[in-house]
């Protein structure tokens, strides 16, 4: 003889439950670069040194355009993840050179 178990977590579709997405959504604010207060982290990826400055409230558009005017004056290599920049290697002192340069500020 076999026995089957249900599970219930107590709750049914009728009970007023539905599948609507959640109407929060966080506001995202885009800045000029002189009001962006950005600052440096380090972190080590499979043994390498990797730089991360931000964050950044930039459109994916203009990030993507200053990321790519940062690697190839910096000779490296870097991605833009969730408002972070990363870059390879410890070069913090260069990027903050470059990003001023750009008009960016940074937390003292």
């Amino acid at each position: 003889m076999v026995k089957k178990l249900t599970f219930d977590l107590g709750a049914s579709w009728g009970d007023g439950w539905s599948m609507e997405e959640d109407k929060t959504s966080k506001v995202f604010t885009l800045l000029e670069p002189s009001v962006h207060r950005l600052v440096f982290q380090k972190e080590k990826r499979r043994g390498k040194v990797v730089t991360l400055v931000g964050p950044f409230s930039l459109s994916d558009e203009d990030a993507q355009k200053s990321l790519s005017i940062l690697k190839k004056s910096l000779a490296c290599g870097g991605a833009y993840k969730e408002g972070w920049m990363e870059f390879q290697g410890d070069i913090a002192p260069k990027v903050r050179v470059q990003l001023e340069k750009m008009g960016f500020g940074f937390k003292k």
